[in-house]
């Protein structure tokens, strides 16, 4: 289970009485990223090979710690031995979601996991993603729909609970060990393991995976986050990995936790096309990857759907059951980018689940014909939604027409109007009331085309001409302020960059919306060839794992932002063990993120789904239902009487 923040281009109240005063326009100086140059691109370097003591000497002198080895879905049915239910399966079918308390009703009835014989292990469910992958190499991963699949059938020795507090899974791991001084980490994986290929899986495959993610070649947008921090791994044998770490950090369980690529299939082909994709062996390995998890994918039909089987290696070697046995034989997903298609394919059965955007939540959920199939629940989720300004082009460079935009922007429009007023406005990168957010109370940005048209006025973007639109003297050449924001094609996403373009025509600015396929979104963002788009991020595990946004070069900081004070918060947040101190320095991140406005922050997006009610077992985190341990492992169907 990847710890990252979740991209969602395609398809995750604050304490204190203080609050965020913002600079007046008059006193703003030249932040670190208002600069006339692109930044430049941080050249990676390799791991440099050290000796490697032998394992006998670790063992004398690390002084091991053991850490916990857990079971998700034991945690699971553990933590819900210990709750009330609120009504029966029967009552909860018959509940309309129409209060908070019959969406209690329903997450507790209809979220329970099976007792004894009651699930149908010959079971097949649909489900729905909002856009098509752009690998299913688990390292190439970045988007939500690609961190589904993986989760499914990618091969990991550590996960997280809804409390998203790590431990190494007892499904692949016997033994997991931390040096005293927090510099190794030692694992000792399971003996009946295999990947989908019969090829057993070892200790090897693991080194093998960091040295690939650690080739400067290899283009891994969110996976070396957090890698990059280790110094080394070493395999001991088939079943024994060490970690090596360069310093003792807070964040080292995280770092530690890498998806995994088995060595016998990619040392043949990656040092000749480290793209891992353009070859024609990877190209057939993006059909049908070789997997490590409880899953293999069976087909793959690119804009339409990816179909997954159980892996019954997975759950019994040598004839004997090893482990759980996944609910579910077949896993189909089906791609679906407009909305209005994906709500008909679920009243018609075609798919058992989905997102449901807010006007399908208001408006076209709530009869009979919705119910007769289905029904619907709602929870909190770490998942905010924004407009990003490339810093690295000529209209972005200066704060001031960053919190121009957001000020020109009509919010409660947004809310109210096209979010039917489900979301909360979002200020920040960090959820009102997580550990480490800021303290501080931050004002969400209100219209005001008043301070927008001084800050534009201030930053020298005027109307020169008199022909409606502003423009500035850049390089001897008037320049006028038109640009360009790509969206992918869901209806509310181009509804939200519409209402910008038309708030934009008040103070002189034009704007043209581009909607584009959800993975031409994803390269655009990648490759830094935008100059605004309309996106959203899934929240990681820890705070650090936000820094691949905001570091100076980070490979998903898309809006080439940099702050030296920003870079030396996050490290030394990662330095700091204790949680109240670390709290500070990320809610100190918060606030100049707030004051730099890099993104104009718009909502917080809870979960707000459809199930078939033939579906049990959905249960949610701050990560929406699916991305954590056991996640999407705790769904299963009853069986027909």
């Amino acid at each position: 289970m990847c710890c990252c923040p979740l991209l969602f281009i395609a398809c995750t109240g604050c304490g204190g009485s203080k609050s965020v005063e913002e600079t007046p326009p008059s006193e703003l100086t030249a932040s670190a990223e208002e600069r006339k140059e692109p930044l430049p691109v941080p050249v990676l370097q390799p791991p440099d090979p050290f000796d490697v003591p032998e394992i006998d000497e670790l063992d004398t002198e690390a002084n091991w710690i053991d850490r916990p080895v857990r079971n998700g879905l034991v945690l699971l049915r553990e933590s819900q031995s210990k709750e009330k239910v609120l009504g029966s399966v029967v009552d909860a079918l018959r509940a309309r979601n129409d209060s908070p308390d019959s969406n209690a009703l329903i997450l507790s009835s209809l979220g329970k996991l099976p007792e004894n014989e009651e699930a149908d292990y010959a079971a097949r469910i649909d489900r729905h993603v909002g856009g098509d992958l752009g690998s299913t190499n688990p390292i190439m991963i970045s988007t939500s729909a690609e961190f589904d699949i993986l989760g499914l059938t990618g091969f990991g020795l550590f996960s997280f609970g809804r409390d998203l507090e790590p431990f190494a899974t007892s499904e692949t791991v016997e033994k997991w060990q931390t040096s005293t001084d927090r510099m190794l980490d030692k694992v000792v994986l399971r003996d009946d393991l295999v990947w989908s290929d019969g090829e057993p899986i070892t200790a090897y495959d693991i080194a093998f995976t960091y040295k690939v993610i650690m080739d400067p070649r290899v283009p891994v947008p969110a996976v070396r986050s957090g890698t990059d921090q280790l110094r080394w791994v070493e395999a001991y044998d088939d079943r024994t990995v060490v970690f090596f770490h360069k310093e003792p950090l807070a964040t080292n369980v995280w770092n530690i936790n890498f998806p995994v690529l088995p060595k016998h299939v990619y040392e043949k082909t990656w040092e000749a096309d480290p793209t891992l994709k353009d070859s024609e062996e990877h190209v057939q390995l993006e059909q049908a990857p070789v997997c490590g998890g409880p899953y293999e994918i069976v087909e793959r039909k690119r804009g339409q759907q990816i179909v997954l089987r159980r892996r019954e290696s997975w759950s019994s070697v040598r004839g004997k059951q090893v482990r759980d046995r996944p609910y579910f034989k077949e896993v189909r997903f089906r791609i679906i980018e407009d909305p209005n298609t994906t709500l008909l394919a679920l009243r018609k059965g075609e798919i058992h689940e989905m997102i449901l955007q807010p006007e399908q939540w208001t408006t076209q959920t709530v009869g009979s014909d919705f119910y007769e199939r289905n029904t619907k629940v709602t929870a909190p989720e770490w998942v905010s939604f924004h407009f990003g300004w490339n810093i690295d082009t000529i209209f972005f460079r200066d704060r001031r027409v960053r919190r121009a935009m957001s000020y020109a922007f009509d919010h409660d429009e947004m809310l109210e109007e096209l979010c039917y007023s489900l979301y909360d406005p979002c200020t920040g990168i960090f959820y009102p009331g997580a550990w480490m957010a800021s303290t501080k109370k931050f004002k969400p940005y209100k219209q005001d085309l008043d301070k927008a048209e001084a800050l534009l006025d201030e930053s020298g973007w005027i109307d020169s001409n008199n022909d409606g639109i502003r423009d500035k003297e850049i390089d001897g050449r008037t320049v006028p302020f038109e640009f360009s924001i790509v969206v992918n094609q869901q209806p509310l996403r181009i509804a939200i960059c519409t209402l910008l373009k038309e708030n934009l025509d008040q103070i002189g600015i034009r704007l043209n919306v581009r909607p584009v396929e959800s993975t031409v979104l994803q390269d655009l963002t990648l490759n830094r060839k935008f100059q605004a788009y309309l996106g959203g991020w899934g929240s990681g595990t820890d705070p650090d794992t936000s820094e691949n946004l905001w570091k100076t070069g980070a490979m998903r900081n898309f809006c080439n932002y940099s702050n030296p004070e920003v870079d030396r918060l996050y490290a030394e947040g990662r330095q700091e063990f204790d949680r109240s101190k670390r709290a500070k320095k990320y809610g100190r991140i918060q606030e100049i993120l707030y004051d730099d406005q890099p993104y104009t922050w718009l909502y917080w997006r809870n979960s707000f789904y459809g199930f078939s009610k033939e579906v049990r077992g959905y249960v949610f985190s701050p990560r929406g239902p699916y991305h954590y341990s056991p996640g999407f492992g705790s769904l299963w169907k009853p069986q027909q009487e």
